[in-house]
């Protein structure tokens, strides 16, 4: 063994001063790099907009309950090295005098919010700012609608329940306050100490108990595995900040999706320069093995050395990119500091075994088949350099190479359904390269006969290399196609979040308006130059059967029914009507009830059914729905089914009834303005002639949501840059993988009388063809790839992308011929005695 080790190790000293280890261990070095960076910057940006996303849930974790939360699951959390805080939420009147108004009352103690701040103002819809502070015992801070709603003055006293407390503050926001554009009761928040007090939270009150945990990320897990098994579905709600549905939930969700998809592709590019490099690394030593063989050496001895220098490449390959992956994730995370708060104070530790892995796997997997050739040339190539390597069969080659991108791609993703994706897109480019490599080879036996000239030498090289070609081809789109997925995932991406927020979408949100105020609250808003959107008119109703049969309402629509009997929705439906399509709606099954007669002689009236909903309620298509409307039973039978974008801040509806159904009912209405920041003072003069009038102000929420969206598109952007920088030293390496045997063909040319520039016309053209090859089948398996992962993956609309078709293969006979030139620039331009040389 000490002789073997020192034979490799003279002979990797050896061939590192000539250079030979230069491209394997530049493939390995861009694996280990590219997949540490990459990795470790998603890592850190995802903590970033996790923790930017866990304020809007004012913590890490929450525990929901209908009844007050066990002492000793706290003592557990803090014992677990966890935060906690309390709420106790629940809907009351507040009073003022003989004036009064049902709120949303927040009882929180003192260590409320872990996550995030609460905002407040200098006066009713003045400037927020945030603050390190709560109400005192005695004290409550209420928001602008409530001073509007009751008359109020900082430093009025309120009644709540048995209990007086100071209004000292005006409130602006809250982190949890929520999304929703229905939760339209002002809220007031007290000190959790004056609760007991109130006496509102006895028997019979709708009290909800919330208790919020916070810490680093495995203590959070650690807890939630102990705490999930001991939890009530009837009584408990269980949420992180993974199961966020909110817009900024959904965008924070898309974007780890594409950090993960942009790594992933990361690896497979990697994958493919260590293949392309073993490849060249091998046949470069066919001859010494043959002459090792012919001194005596036994196949096991020269096995050794071998797999010993490649653990020596390994090794070193691994150390150089863990240096230069850190480094470049460093320079990343510097340039977009001031753009993204990403903190270089964060260590991970997965995104270095990951690369370390990926590096290691792909060292040994993808130089398994070109070192099984290496041990098995033969002896008689000393004499004759016409012999090979005896091993031809390449399904190890196959095996192990997709087995080692596959087991990559699920241990790093954990996401089965993604690695699949795009295994099975690879795979099924593959199979379309081997056979348009066939068509080509046939179209070079045309096209290379004749009179030669650079076209016709690039296409006889292309027939005469068809094995070589047809591997150089599908490295060049299998990274062409990566690329382009990575391309067009960010940019549908980044369109998708910028168009549910464009400029003037809607700030403020008005409720409870009243038919007669309807049309003078319209002409009011437009004598102030401001838009009002469409009123929608709303009524509360509670959907209690269908087709007869009726539903259970004791459970809401986040839980699962343990009751007997078919599921509902567990509380009231705000109903809405109208013949026009909402905007962002999209009918995707039967018809819209405005397209059709409005006389139904059958009792029953056309509904319309967000998808969603039908199919968490099990609604089909002709199922005839019952609605209790006060006193009134609704029949209606469902006509259509729309799918609905809830991203947009917009009112949106589970159902929308025909107009006639509802001519029995007195509506309020919701309708929708936008206010610019610099008009914000206006707000009073807006409203006061419309006391009874709730507003409700997303204004907040929109610009925090805007932010973070500005924010994740900036860093996939840089995410974008470091893998086409990863892809293009993968062409790189593809074309100098070839460079000995264009050197050889180049001097037989030029022995022969071929003209430089004959020979540097065809080399471009050869690579030219390629490319726009390349560049096509690429562009198709993108195709492929980008439906399956924007239905499956993303919940995007698909959508063809055909510019890309004309695109890909201008782009990638441009890139590969410009590469191809530059690689085999210092070769066309060496004379022929200095290639005959080399080739000795």
């Amino acid at each position: 063994m000490p002789m073997t080790f020192n034979l490799a190790w003279r002979l990797f000293k050896h061939e590192a001063r000539r250079g030979e280890l230069t491209i394997i261990l530049l493939a390995i070095v861009l694996s280990v790099g590219a997949v540490l960076s990459l990795s470790l910057f998603s890592e850190r940006l995802q903590g970033a907009l996790k923790s930017r996303s866990a304020a809007f849930i004012a913590a890490d974790a929450q525990l929901r309950s209908d009844k007050p939360v066990d002492e000793t699951w706290l003592l557990k959390a803090k014992d677990e090295g966890l935060d906690t805080a309390k709420q106790v939420s629940t809907r009351s009147m507040v009073f003022k005098g003989d004036a009064m108004s049902l709120v949303d009352l927040r009882a929180v103690n003192n260590n409320y919010p872990l996550k995030g701040m609460v905002s407040v103002a200098d006066a009713p819809f003045g400037a927020k700012k945030d603050i390190d502070a709560l109400p005192a015992s005695g004290e409550a801070w209420v928001q602008s609608r409530l001073f509007q709603t009751l008359k109020l003055n900082v430093g009025d006293a309120i009644d709540i329940g048995e209990v007086k407390l100071t209004v000292t503050r005006v409130l602006s926001d809250i982190p949890d306050a929520g999304f929703s554009v229905f939760n339209t009761d002002p809220i007031v928040l007290m000190n959790l100490d004056d609760l007991e007090a109130a006496e509102i939270t006895g028997p019979g009150s709708r009290a909800r108990y919330v208790s919020y945990f916070a810490g680093d990320t495995s203590n959070v897990k650690g807890y939630t595995s102990w705490l999930l098994p001991q939890l009530n579905d009837d009584l408990h709600s269980w949420r992180t900040v993974e199961d966020d549905e909110s817009a900024i939930g959904r965008s924070v969700a898309s974007a780890e999706r594409y950090f993960l998809l942009a790594s992933l592709l990361a690896i497979v590019l990697a994958a493919v320069s260590i293949a392309v490099a073993a490849q060249r690394y091998a046949q470069r030593h066919f001859d010494p093995v043959a002459i090792m063989k012919t001194l005596g050496a036994t196949k096991q001895t020269i096995r050794k050395v071998y797999l010993i220098q490649i653990l020596f490449i390994t090794l070193l390959g691994i150390a150089i990119g863990l240096i230069i992956g850190f480094i470049g994730q460093h320079i990343v995370v510097s340039l977009v500091a001031d753009r993204v708060d990403v903190s270089l104070n964060v260590w991970h530790w997965r995104p270095v075994v990951i690369a370390i892995a990926t590096g290691a796997t792909c060292a040994v997997l993808f130089s398994l088949y070109p070192l099984l050739q290496l041990f098995s040339v033969p002896p008689l190539r000393v004499l004759r350099k016409d012999l090979d390597a005896n091993l031809r069969s390449r399904s190890i080659q196959f095996v192990a190479s997709g087995g080692a991108i596959f087991a990559l791609m699920w241990m790093y993703s954990q996401d089965l359904k993604i690695s699949v994706i795009l295994f099975a897109s690879g795979a099924a480019l593959v199979a379309g390269l081997l056979v348009a490599t066939y068509f080509l080879i046939a179209l070079g036996r045309k096209l290379g006969n004749g009179k030669m000239g650079p076209w016709q030498l690039a296409w006889a090289r292309i027939k005469r290399r068809a094995m070589d070609n047809s591997v150089q081809l599908i490295s060049f789109s299998i990274t062409i196609m990566l690329l382009l997925v990575v391309l067009v995932m960010r940019n549908d991406m980044v369109s998708q979040w910028r168009a549910q927020l464009p400029e003037g979408t809607p700030n403020y949100f008005l409720t409870n308006i009243t038919p007669d105020n309807q049309a003078r609250l319209d002409r009011h808003f437009a004598d102030q130059n401001v838009d009002i959107n469409e009123f929608f008119p709303v009524t509360r109703g509670r959907f209690v059967s269908v087709n007869g049969e009726g539903v259970n309402t004791e459970v809401s629509k986040e839980e699962e029914s343990s009751n007997e009997g078919r599921r509902g929705l567990g509380r009231e439906a705000n109903l809405t009507w109208g013949n026009t399509l909402q905007k962002e709606n999209e009918v995707i099954e039967g018809f819209w009830h405005g397209n059709v007669d409005s006389t139904y002689s059958e009792g029953w009236f056309p509904v319309s059914v967000e998808e969603g909903v039908a199919e968490r309620l099990d609604i089909k298509m002709g199922d005839l729905l019952s609605f209790n409307v006060g006193s009134e039973i609704v029949e209606t039978k469902v006509t259509s089914v729309r799918k609905v974008n809830w991203q947009t801040m917009q009112p949106n509806f589970f159902f929308v009834i025909h107009p006639d159904a509802m001519k029995a009912f007195s509506p309020t209405y919701i309708t929708s303005f936008y206010l610019p920041t610099e008009r914000k003072a206006e707000l009073t003069k807006l409203l006061k002639p419309f006391a009874s009038v709730t507003m409700f102000d997303v204004d907040a929420r929109i610009n925090q949501l805007r932010d973070i969206v500005e924010q994740v598109s900036v860093a996939v952007e840089f995410i974008l840059v470091l893998v086409l920088m990863a892809g293009s030293l993968v062409l790189i390496a593809q074309v100098q993988a070839s460079m000995d045997e264009r050197r050889q063909e180049i001097a037989i040319l030029r022995t022969l009388g071929a003209k430089g520039s004959l020979i540097r016309k065809s080399v471009v053209f050869e690579f030219l063809i390629i490319g726009t090859v390349a560049g096509f089948m690429a562009a198709l398996a993108n195709e492929l790839s980008l439906y399956m992962l924007q239905t499956s993956v993303f919940q995007m609309t698909a959508s063809l992308h055909l510019e890309y078709w004309l695109v890909a293969p201008a782009v990638g006979a441009l890139v590969v011929g410009v590469l191809g030139a530059i690689g085999c620039w210092r070769l066309l331009t060496l004379n022929t005695g200095e290639m005959l040389r080399k080739m000795v």
